[in-house]
């Protein structure tokens, strides 16, 4: 990555415009091209250094449901398990963590009444019991890493 990545990433942290042509405008402020934007952006997401480039939705105010969840997978099963719950398109985020619940992972689905059906779905694929921590109070914190 050069000071150019560094820049995009710093800069669509923040917002991307809602427009006709959005990467346009983000490139002409960046002073680059379009397709020079674009390129880079999947350059870096084909290279692992973004694991994704898209729009966060509030799935709870578009009618859906969303919730934390967390699974014991011992070490020498965690491979398996991780491409076993990441094939559900309702897992958006999946997380390895040094702890007793080794993998953390949030569930997004169109429906509130979903979650319990995608955990059930996903103990019986991986063998392993789901942890369901649905949030209680929300909190906006702003998250952005700097580079």
């Amino acid at each position: 990555m050069d000071k150019i990545d560094h820049t995009i990433i710093n800069r669509l942290q923040q917002s991307f415009p809602i427009a006709d042509r959005p990467y346009l405008q983000e490139a002409e402020a960046l002073g680059i091209s379009e397709g020079e934007l674009i390129q880079r952006l999947q350059a870096m997401l084909e290279h692992k250094q973004l694991s994704r480039f898209g729009p966060m939705y509030h799935a709870e105010r578009l009618g859906g449901g969303l919730s934390l969840c967390a699974i014991r997978v011992p070490k020498e099963d965690f491979e398996r398990v991780t491409a076993q719950v990441n094939s559900f398109a309702e897992v958006a985020h999946n997380y390895a963590r040094n702890h007793e619940f080794s993998m953390w992972f949030v569930l997004a689905t169109e429906t509130p009444e979903r979650i319990d059906s995608v955990i059930e779905e996903i103990e019986q694929l991986t063998g392993y019991r789901v942890y369901n921590m649905p949030k209680e109070k929300e909190f906006f914190v702003g998250l952005r890493f700097e580079l």
